[in-house]
Protein backbone atom coordinates (compact mmCIF):
# COMPACT_ATOMS: atom_id res chain seq x y z
CA UNK A 1 0.00 0.00 0.00
CA UNK A 2 2.99 2.67 0.73
CA UNK A 3 3.53 2.38 -3.22
CA UNK A 4 0.26 3.73 -3.85
CA UNK A 5 0.30 6.88 -5.27
CA UNK A 6 -1.92 8.57 -2.99
CA UNK A 7 -4.84 11.48 -3.70
CA UNK A 8 -3.79 15.31 -3.62
CA UNK A 9 -4.06 16.64 -0.06
CA UNK A 10 -7.95 17.63 0.71
CA UNK A 11 -9.33 16.04 -2.75
CA UNK A 12 -12.17 13.00 -1.64
CA UNK A 13 -12.57 9.84 -3.60
CA UNK A 14 -16.06 9.50 -4.59
CA UNK A 15 -16.61 5.32 -4.56
CA UNK A 16 -19.74 4.43 -5.82
CA UNK A 17 -21.56 4.18 -2.33
CA UNK A 18 -19.80 7.87 -1.65
CA UNK A 19 -21.16 9.00 -5.69
CA UNK A 20 -24.55 7.70 -4.61
CA UNK A 21 -24.73 10.23 -1.36
CA UNK A 22 -23.62 13.19 -3.92
CA UNK A 23 -26.12 12.20 -6.38
CA UNK A 24 -29.26 11.77 -3.93
CA UNK A 25 -27.82 15.47 -2.77
CA UNK A 26 -28.05 17.07 -6.35
CA UNK A 27 -30.85 15.37 -6.77
CA UNK A 28 -32.45 17.23 -3.55
CA UNK A 29 -31.10 20.64 -4.83
CA UNK A 30 -32.36 20.29 -8.26
CA UNK A 31 -36.03 19.64 -7.12
CA UNK A 32 -36.30 22.69 -4.45
CA UNK A 33 -34.38 24.80 -7.35
CA UNK A 34 -36.93 23.85 -10.15
CA UNK A 35 -39.74 24.34 -7.32
CA UNK A 36 -39.11 28.23 -7.45
CA UNK A 37 -38.73 28.14 -11.49
CA UNK A 38 -34.97 28.27 -11.74
CA UNK A 39 -33.14 27.18 -14.56
CA UNK A 40 -29.85 24.70 -13.79
CA UNK A 41 -26.46 26.82 -15.76
CA UNK A 42 -23.21 26.13 -15.76
CA UNK A 43 -19.72 28.25 -15.89
CA UNK A 44 -15.82 26.95 -16.64
CA UNK A 45 -14.02 25.57 -14.70
CA UNK A 46 -10.98 27.79 -15.32
CA UNK A 47 -11.04 31.78 -15.03
CA UNK A 48 -9.12 34.76 -15.16
CA UNK A 49 -7.29 35.80 -12.01
CA UNK A 50 -8.92 39.38 -12.68
CA UNK A 51 -12.24 38.09 -12.22
CA UNK A 52 -11.99 37.21 -8.69
CA UNK A 53 -9.15 40.59 -7.92
CA UNK A 54 -11.59 43.36 -8.52
CA UNK A 55 -14.79 42.45 -5.88
CA UNK A 56 -13.96 39.05 -3.60
CA UNK A 57 -11.35 40.52 -1.35
CA UNK A 58 -7.60 39.89 -0.68
CA UNK A 59 -7.80 36.51 1.34
CA UNK A 60 -9.65 34.88 -1.66
CA UNK A 61 -7.84 35.77 -3.98
CA UNK A 62 -3.85 35.88 -3.01
CA UNK A 63 -3.95 33.16 -0.59
CA UNK A 64 -6.96 30.75 -1.27
CA UNK A 65 -7.35 30.77 -5.06
CA UNK A 66 -5.08 28.30 -7.16
CA UNK A 67 -3.67 30.42 -9.31
CA UNK A 68 -1.35 29.48 -12.09
CA UNK A 69 0.23 30.79 -15.29
CA UNK A 70 -0.78 29.68 -18.35
CA UNK A 71 1.36 28.90 -21.53
CA UNK A 72 0.82 32.29 -23.00
CA UNK A 73 1.78 33.80 -19.74
CA UNK A 74 -1.74 34.88 -18.31
CA UNK A 75 -2.73 34.41 -14.90
CA UNK A 76 -5.67 32.04 -14.39
CA UNK A 77 -6.83 30.11 -11.58
CA UNK A 78 -9.33 27.02 -10.73
CA UNK A 79 -12.62 28.60 -9.92
CA UNK A 80 -13.10 29.44 -6.23
CA UNK A 81 -16.48 30.52 -5.89
CA UNK A 82 -19.21 31.10 -8.94
CA UNK A 83 -20.88 34.56 -7.86
CA UNK A 84 -18.31 36.36 -10.29
CA UNK A 85 -18.27 33.91 -13.37
CA UNK A 86 -22.24 34.34 -13.04
CA UNK A 87 -21.83 38.08 -13.44
CA UNK A 88 -19.58 37.86 -16.43
CA UNK A 89 -22.39 35.54 -18.28
CA UNK A 90 -25.17 37.57 -17.85
CA UNK A 91 -22.98 40.81 -18.53
CA UNK A 92 -22.10 38.83 -22.25
CA UNK A 93 -25.47 38.71 -22.71
CA UNK A 94 -26.91 41.54 -20.23
CA UNK A 95 -29.71 42.79 -23.35
CA UNK A 96 -30.78 39.47 -24.67
CA UNK A 97 -31.55 37.66 -21.14
CA UNK A 98 -35.18 37.52 -19.84
CA UNK A 99 -35.39 39.15 -15.98
CA UNK A 100 -35.61 38.72 -13.42
CA UNK A 101 -33.27 35.61 -13.93
CA UNK A 102 -33.21 33.06 -11.85
CA UNK A 103 -30.54 30.34 -12.59
CA UNK A 104 -28.95 27.34 -10.02
CA UNK A 105 -25.49 25.23 -10.16
CA UNK A 106 -23.70 22.45 -8.94
CA UNK A 107 -20.42 22.22 -9.69
CA UNK A 108 -16.59 22.14 -8.11
CA UNK A 109 -14.83 24.26 -6.82
CA UNK A 110 -11.06 24.71 -5.66
CA UNK A 111 -9.66 26.72 -2.93
CA UNK A 112 -6.18 26.04 -1.21
CA UNK A 113 -7.16 26.29 2.44
CA UNK A 114 -5.90 23.75 5.15
CA UNK A 115 -8.11 20.70 5.02
CA UNK A 116 -10.31 20.28 7.93
CA UNK A 117 -13.72 18.38 8.99
CA UNK A 118 -16.02 19.73 6.54
CA UNK A 119 -13.36 21.99 4.55
CA UNK A 120 -11.19 20.59 1.58
CA UNK A 121 -9.36 21.83 -1.38
CA UNK A 122 -11.44 20.81 -3.96
CA UNK A 123 -15.67 20.76 -3.03
CA UNK A 124 -19.19 20.90 -4.66
CA UNK A 125 -21.29 23.25 -4.35
CA UNK A 126 -24.75 24.82 -4.71
CA UNK A 127 -25.12 28.29 -6.27
CA UNK A 128 -28.40 29.85 -6.95
CA UNK A 129 -29.13 33.43 -7.85
CA UNK A 130 -31.56 35.59 -8.15
CA UNK A 131 -30.76 38.45 -10.67
CA UNK A 132 -32.52 41.91 -11.64
CA UNK A 133 -34.71 42.14 -8.89
CA UNK A 134 -33.68 45.08 -6.15
CA UNK A 135 -36.42 44.25 -3.44
CA UNK A 136 -36.10 43.27 -0.41
CA UNK A 137 -38.87 40.01 -1.76
CA UNK A 138 -36.22 38.74 -3.95
CA UNK A 139 -34.21 38.35 -1.15
CA UNK A 140 -37.14 36.58 1.01
CA UNK A 141 -37.34 34.18 -2.19
CA UNK A 142 -33.50 33.11 -1.77
CA UNK A 143 -34.02 32.64 2.12
CA UNK A 144 -37.33 30.48 1.64
CA UNK A 145 -35.37 28.58 -1.34
CA UNK A 146 -32.77 27.34 1.47
CA UNK A 147 -35.57 26.46 4.38
CA UNK A 148 -37.52 24.75 1.50
CA UNK A 149 -33.68 22.62 0.96
CA UNK A 150 -33.59 22.06 4.85
CA UNK A 151 -37.14 20.63 4.63
CA UNK A 152 -36.65 18.31 2.10
CA UNK A 153 -33.58 16.49 3.26
CA UNK A 154 -35.45 16.72 6.72
CA UNK A 155 -33.95 19.56 9.19
CA UNK A 156 -35.86 20.70 11.20
CA UNK A 157 -36.10 24.66 12.86
CA UNK A 158 -34.87 22.90 15.78
CA UNK A 159 -31.72 21.63 13.64
CA UNK A 160 -30.66 24.81 11.65
CA UNK A 161 -31.26 28.20 11.44
CA UNK A 162 -30.68 30.71 8.72
CA UNK A 163 -29.46 34.23 10.37
CA UNK A 164 -29.84 37.21 8.58
CA UNK A 165 -28.61 40.71 8.61
CA UNK A 166 -28.08 43.59 6.07
CA UNK A 167 -25.19 45.56 4.99
CA UNK A 168 -27.03 48.95 4.68
CA UNK A 169 -28.38 48.61 7.95
CA UNK A 170 -24.86 48.22 9.88
CA UNK A 171 -23.38 51.21 6.98
CA UNK A 172 -26.51 53.31 8.73
CA UNK A 173 -24.76 52.20 12.33
CA UNK A 174 -21.11 53.09 11.37
CA UNK A 175 -22.38 56.56 10.12
CA UNK A 176 -24.47 57.52 13.62
CA UNK A 177 -21.16 56.08 15.33
CA UNK A 178 -18.86 58.41 13.27
CA UNK A 179 -16.56 55.51 11.64
CA UNK A 180 -15.18 57.01 8.56
CA UNK A 181 -15.92 55.55 5.48
CA UNK A 182 -12.33 54.05 4.60
CA UNK A 183 -12.63 52.13 7.87
CA UNK A 184 -15.79 50.93 7.49
CA UNK A 185 -14.21 47.57 5.44
CA UNK A 186 -11.83 46.84 8.69
CA UNK A 187 -14.83 47.50 10.72
CA UNK A 188 -16.82 44.50 9.20
CA UNK A 189 -13.88 42.49 8.94
CA UNK A 190 -13.45 43.28 12.97
CA UNK A 191 -17.32 41.56 13.17
CA UNK A 192 -16.64 39.17 11.03
CA UNK A 193 -13.91 38.18 13.24
CA UNK A 194 -15.51 38.06 16.70
CA UNK A 195 -16.60 34.90 17.10
CA UNK A 196 -13.13 33.64 16.19
CA UNK A 197 -10.89 35.56 18.44
CA UNK A 198 -11.18 36.18 22.39
CA UNK A 199 -12.92 39.38 23.97
CA UNK A 200 -9.07 40.66 24.89
CA UNK A 201 -7.75 40.34 21.44
CA UNK A 202 -10.72 40.94 19.39
CA UNK A 203 -11.12 44.95 21.59
CA UNK A 204 -7.24 45.31 20.65
CA UNK A 205 -7.71 44.82 17.23
CA UNK A 206 -9.80 46.90 17.54
CA UNK A 207 -7.77 49.36 19.03
CA UNK A 208 -5.83 48.83 16.15
CA UNK A 209 -8.26 49.47 13.49
CA UNK A 210 -8.47 52.85 14.87
CA UNK A 211 -11.99 52.61 16.88
CA UNK A 212 -12.29 54.79 20.09
CA UNK A 213 -13.69 53.92 23.06
CA UNK A 214 -17.16 54.88 22.41
CA UNK A 215 -17.23 53.43 19.12
CA UNK A 216 -15.82 50.31 19.46
CA UNK A 217 -18.50 49.76 22.42
CA UNK A 218 -21.19 50.81 19.69
CA UNK A 219 -20.50 48.68 17.58
CA UNK A 220 -20.56 45.88 20.36
CA UNK A 221 -23.98 47.14 21.29
CA UNK A 222 -25.41 46.86 17.69
CA UNK A 223 -24.33 43.25 17.97
CA UNK A 224 -26.10 42.52 20.92
CA UNK A 225 -29.41 44.44 19.72
CA UNK A 226 -31.78 41.45 18.66
CA UNK A 227 -34.30 44.19 17.44
CA UNK A 228 -32.23 46.48 15.35
CA UNK A 229 -33.77 45.24 12.42
CA UNK A 230 -37.44 46.21 13.62
CA UNK A 231 -36.77 50.41 12.39
CA UNK A 232 -35.11 49.39 9.41
CA UNK A 233 -37.61 48.90 6.19
CA UNK A 234 -35.77 46.46 4.16
CA UNK A 235 -35.66 43.51 6.83
CA UNK A 236 -39.24 45.00 7.75
CA UNK A 237 -39.83 43.77 4.45
CA UNK A 238 -37.79 41.00 4.13
CA UNK A 239 -39.42 39.14 7.24
CA UNK A 240 -43.13 39.88 6.43
CA UNK A 241 -42.20 38.29 3.14
CA UNK A 242 -40.69 35.32 4.68
CA UNK A 243 -43.67 34.84 6.79
CA UNK A 244 -45.51 34.95 3.63
CA UNK A 245 -43.62 32.30 2.26
CA UNK A 246 -44.15 29.99 5.10
CA UNK A 247 -40.68 29.73 6.24
CA UNK A 248 -40.40 32.23 9.24
CA UNK A 249 -39.54 29.49 11.69
CA UNK A 250 -36.09 29.01 9.67
CA UNK A 251 -35.04 32.51 9.77
CA UNK A 252 -33.91 34.80 12.56
CA UNK A 253 -32.13 37.90 12.71
CA UNK A 254 -28.26 38.09 13.51
CA UNK A 255 -26.45 41.47 13.93
CA UNK A 256 -23.11 39.94 13.84
CA UNK A 257 -23.73 38.34 10.87
CA UNK A 258 -21.59 40.32 8.07
CA UNK A 259 -20.23 37.50 5.40
CA UNK A 260 -16.49 38.34 4.42
CA UNK A 261 -16.64 38.80 0.97
CA UNK A 262 -16.34 42.37 -0.10
CA UNK A 263 -19.10 42.59 -3.18
CA UNK A 264 -22.47 42.20 -0.31
CA UNK A 265 -24.33 45.58 -0.69
CA UNK A 266 -27.31 44.47 1.05
CA UNK A 267 -28.99 41.34 3.21
CA UNK A 268 -26.47 38.90 4.20
CA UNK A 269 -27.28 35.43 5.64
CA UNK A 270 -25.87 32.40 6.47
CA UNK A 271 -27.52 29.10 8.01
CA UNK A 272 -25.71 27.35 11.08
CA UNK A 273 -26.59 23.89 12.66
CA UNK A 274 -28.17 23.86 16.33
CA UNK A 275 -25.74 21.40 17.16
CA UNK A 276 -22.17 21.41 17.48
CA UNK A 277 -21.77 18.88 15.02
CA UNK A 278 -19.01 21.28 12.57
CA UNK A 279 -18.31 24.77 13.32
CA UNK A 280 -18.86 26.21 9.78
CA UNK A 281 -21.57 27.52 8.11
CA UNK A 282 -24.11 25.15 6.32
CA UNK A 283 -24.89 27.69 3.24
CA UNK A 284 -24.40 31.88 3.07
CA UNK A 285 -25.07 34.18 0.79
CA UNK A 286 -26.75 37.99 0.11
CA UNK A 287 -27.50 40.89 -1.93
CA UNK A 288 -24.81 42.14 -4.49
CA UNK A 289 -26.04 44.82 -6.46
CA UNK A 290 -22.51 46.37 -8.34
CA UNK A 291 -20.71 43.77 -9.28
CA UNK A 292 -22.32 43.19 -12.92
CA UNK A 293 -20.72 46.97 -13.33
CA UNK A 294 -17.35 45.58 -12.00
CA UNK A 295 -17.02 43.32 -14.99
CA UNK A 296 -17.99 45.30 -17.65
CA UNK A 297 -21.56 45.19 -17.42
CA UNK A 298 -24.83 47.84 -17.05
CA UNK A 299 -25.66 47.85 -13.18
CA UNK A 300 -27.60 45.43 -12.60
CA UNK A 301 -28.77 44.14 -8.75
CA UNK A 302 -28.39 40.69 -7.67
CA UNK A 303 -29.18 38.53 -4.89
CA UNK A 304 -27.93 34.39 -4.02
CA UNK A 305 -26.38 31.75 -1.80
CA UNK A 306 -23.51 29.11 -2.14
CA UNK A 307 -23.56 25.63 0.19
CA UNK A 308 -21.00 23.39 -0.29
CA UNK A 309 -21.30 19.25 -0.16
CA UNK A 310 -18.89 18.69 2.58
CA UNK A 311 -20.39 20.89 5.79
CA UNK A 312 -24.45 19.63 4.25
CA UNK A 313 -23.13 16.25 4.40
CA UNK A 314 -21.74 15.92 7.46
CA UNK A 315 -24.39 17.81 9.16
CA UNK A 316 -26.96 15.47 7.66
CA UNK A 317 -24.70 12.03 8.72
CA UNK A 318 -24.68 13.69 12.58
CA UNK A 319 -28.54 14.05 12.56
CA UNK A 320 -29.02 10.91 11.07
CA UNK A 321 -30.66 12.11 8.09
CA UNK A 322 -28.43 10.09 4.93
CA UNK A 323 -30.84 7.86 3.38
CA UNK A 324 -30.09 4.37 4.36
CA UNK A 325 -29.41 1.68 1.32
CA UNK A 326 -28.55 4.43 -1.59
CA UNK A 327 -29.18 1.55 -4.18
CA UNK A 328 -25.43 1.74 -5.87
CA UNK A 329 -25.67 -1.04 -7.95
CA UNK A 330 -24.68 -0.63 -11.38
CA UNK A 331 -27.93 -2.52 -13.11
CA UNK A 332 -30.90 -4.20 -11.04
CA UNK A 333 -30.27 -6.90 -13.99
CA UNK A 334 -28.13 -9.67 -14.76
CA UNK A 335 -27.77 -11.65 -17.84
CA UNK A 336 -25.64 -14.60 -17.07
CA UNK A 337 -23.66 -16.78 -19.72
CA UNK A 338 -24.48 -20.30 -19.48
CA UNK A 339 -20.98 -21.44 -21.46
CA UNK A 340 -18.68 -19.41 -23.76
CA UNK A 341 -20.82 -20.52 -26.57
CA UNK A 342 -23.71 -18.82 -25.57
CA UNK A 343 -21.67 -15.61 -24.45
CA UNK A 344 -22.93 -13.99 -28.01
CA UNK A 345 -26.54 -14.74 -27.32
CA UNK A 346 -26.52 -13.46 -23.72
CA UNK A 347 -24.78 -10.39 -25.26
CA UNK A 348 -27.92 -10.37 -28.02
CA UNK A 349 -30.40 -10.69 -24.89
CA UNK A 350 -29.24 -8.00 -22.96
CA UNK A 351 -28.53 -5.54 -25.51
CA UNK A 352 -32.63 -6.50 -26.23
CA UNK A 353 -33.40 -5.28 -22.85
CA UNK A 354 -31.55 -2.10 -22.98
CA UNK A 355 -33.49 -1.32 -25.79
CA UNK A 356 -36.76 -1.69 -23.85
CA UNK A 357 -34.89 1.19 -21.21
CA UNK A 358 -33.79 -2.19 -18.75
CA UNK A 359 -30.62 -1.31 -16.87
CA UNK A 360 -28.61 -4.32 -17.38
CA UNK A 361 -24.91 -6.27 -16.93
CA UNK A 362 -23.71 -9.35 -18.56
CA UNK A 363 -21.20 -11.04 -17.32
CA UNK A 364 -18.18 -11.17 -18.78
CA UNK A 365 -17.71 -15.20 -19.92
CA UNK A 366 -18.82 -18.73 -19.18
CA UNK A 367 -18.45 -19.58 -15.77
CA UNK A 368 -20.34 -21.49 -13.25
CA UNK A 369 -23.94 -20.09 -12.16
CA UNK A 370 -23.21 -20.50 -8.47
CA UNK A 371 -20.66 -17.99 -9.02
CA UNK A 372 -22.56 -15.59 -11.19
CA UNK A 373 -25.07 -15.41 -8.52
CA UNK A 374 -22.71 -14.40 -5.81
CA UNK A 375 -22.21 -11.41 -8.10
CA UNK A 376 -25.28 -10.65 -8.99
CA UNK A 377 -25.76 -10.40 -5.32
CA UNK A 378 -22.31 -8.19 -4.56
CA UNK A 379 -23.20 -5.91 -7.32
CA UNK A 380 -26.67 -5.41 -5.70
CA UNK A 381 -28.71 -6.88 -8.88
CA UNK A 382 -32.34 -7.65 -7.96
CA UNK A 383 -32.95 -10.38 -10.64
CA UNK A 384 -30.50 -12.61 -13.05
CA UNK A 385 -31.80 -14.00 -16.10
CA UNK A 386 -30.38 -17.63 -17.39
CA UNK A 387 -30.47 -18.17 -21.19
CA UNK A 388 -29.00 -21.74 -21.74
CA UNK A 389 -29.32 -24.17 -24.34
CA UNK A 390 -32.71 -25.61 -23.31
CA UNK A 391 -34.53 -22.43 -22.99
CA UNK A 392 -32.53 -21.04 -25.67
CA UNK A 393 -34.10 -23.84 -27.90
CA UNK A 394 -37.85 -22.61 -26.35
CA UNK A 395 -37.41 -19.44 -27.10
CA UNK A 396 -37.29 -18.55 -23.28
CA UNK A 397 -35.27 -17.27 -20.48
CA UNK A 398 -35.30 -18.64 -17.11
CA UNK A 399 -35.74 -15.75 -14.51
CA UNK A 400 -34.20 -15.72 -10.96
CA UNK A 401 -35.40 -13.82 -8.07
CA UNK A 402 -32.21 -13.24 -6.08
CA UNK A 403 -34.50 -11.94 -3.70
CA UNK A 404 -36.72 -14.34 -3.36
CA UNK A 405 -34.76 -16.94 -4.45
CA UNK A 406 -37.27 -18.24 -6.64
CA UNK A 407 -37.18 -19.32 -10.80
CA UNK A 408 -39.48 -19.63 -13.50
CA UNK A 409 -39.38 -19.50 -17.71
CA UNK A 410 -40.60 -16.44 -19.57
CA UNK A 411 -41.58 -16.52 -22.96
CA UNK A 412 -38.97 -14.63 -24.30
CA UNK A 413 -41.36 -12.20 -26.08
CA UNK A 414 -42.85 -11.29 -22.63
CA UNK A 415 -39.32 -11.12 -21.12
CA UNK A 416 -39.13 -6.98 -20.58
CA UNK A 417 -42.43 -6.38 -19.72
CA UNK A 418 -42.23 -8.89 -17.03
CA UNK A 419 -38.83 -8.03 -15.89
CA UNK A 420 -40.20 -4.34 -15.75
CA UNK A 421 -43.30 -5.33 -13.37
CA UNK A 422 -40.66 -7.33 -11.32
CA UNK A 423 -38.51 -5.08 -10.27
CA UNK A 424 -41.71 -2.59 -9.91
CA UNK A 425 -42.75 -4.69 -7.58
CA UNK A 426 -39.65 -5.32 -5.50
CA UNK A 427 -39.21 -1.85 -5.26
CA UNK A 428 -42.95 -1.55 -3.61
CA UNK A 429 -42.17 -3.90 -1.11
Amino acid sequence: MSDIIQPIKGTRDFYPQEMAVRSWLYNNIRQVSESFGYQEYEGPFLESIQLYAAKSGEELVKEQSFVFEDRSGDLVTLRPELTPTLVRMVAQRQFELVYPLRWWSFGPFWRYERPQKGRGREFFQWNIDLVGLANPEGDAELAAIAASFFKSVGLTPEDVVLQVNNRRLVDSQMTTLKIPLEKRPDVLRLIDRREKMNAEDWRAYAGDIGLDDRQFDGVEGMLEDQDLWRDFEELERFFAAVEALGVSEYVRFAPDVIRGLDYYTGTVFEAQGTKDIVKRAILGGGRYDNLMADVGGEPLPGVGFAMGDMVITLILEGFGLLPAGLDSSPAPVLVTVFDQELLLASFSLAAELRGAGIKVVCYPEGDKLGKQFKYADRIGAKIALILGPEERAANQVAVKDLFARDQQNVPRSELAQFVRRMLESQAAS
